[in-house]
């Protein structure tokens, strides 16, 4: 994709919506990178549903911990591999009190210090909880980065690099947030809705959609 039309790209999206979110429900920043790792290989809406009476009650480490394994399980239950995330949750809420004083670190290296935190998840928390023009690629971005010509790469750190040295700075810090958006409502998987697409004319995707 041409300088001019990745410019083009963004200034459509920000124009559409302007302050973006992500779609996972939390109240701080510890409960946003408890729903992070939780989403994993899982939607928001069913993340959303398994946290909702968990953050009435727990809304810190200290608490986590005080549920403990077997009662956050309980609650996670319907999400997948929920054996395995909440060995983690409980073992990155012990580091963080252990190493951060309970506190939500702001560096990505920190926070990949965390068990069960990637780099993808790391990016997620940076960008929503400090504000950090960080891109996190799931498999949306992934796909607007080979589908678009945006930024293909034949891993997501590649598609994340390339985004990161591509999209224009006044954009960086909600790049994410647009580009999940777009994959998750518009230009899906199976079949991208290139007609309702606001960025159609821009887009290097040679086999378009019609109506």
């Amino acid at each position: 994709m041409k300088k001019a039309d990745i410019e083009s790209f963004f200034a459509r999206l920000q124009a559409a919506d302007p302050e973006p979110k992500g779609e996972l429900n939390y109240s701080n920043n510890y409960t946003l990178l408890v729903a992070v790792v939780l989403s994993a290989q899982a939607t928001d809406v069913g993340v959303n549903k398994a946290t909702k009476k968990l953050f009435e009650e727990v809304d810190n480490p200290a608490a986590m911990l005080a549920l403990g394994e077997a009662g956050l399980k309980r609650h996670i239950r319907t999400i997948g591999l929920f054996n395995t995330k909440a060995k983690n949750v409980i073992a990155l809420s012990r580091r963080l009190l252990e190493h951060f004083e309970g506190q939500v670190p702001e560096s990505r290296e920190e926070l990949e210090s965390l068990p069960g935190v990637g780099r993808k998840t790391a990016n997620v928390v940076c960008n929503i909880a400090f504000g950090q023009p960080t891109i996190a690629v799931d498999t949306h971005l992934f796909r607007l980065g080979n589908r678009t010509g945006l930024a293909p790469g034949k891993t997501p750190l590649e598609v994340e690099l390339k985004l990161q040295k591509r999209v224009p700075k006044a954009y960086l810090r909600h790049a994410h947030h647009w580009l999940i958006l777009h994959g998750r409502y518009i230009c899906k998987a199976r079949k991208p809705d290139c007609p309702a697409c606001i960025v159609n004319d821009v887009c290097g995707y040679k086999a378009k959609t019609t109506l």
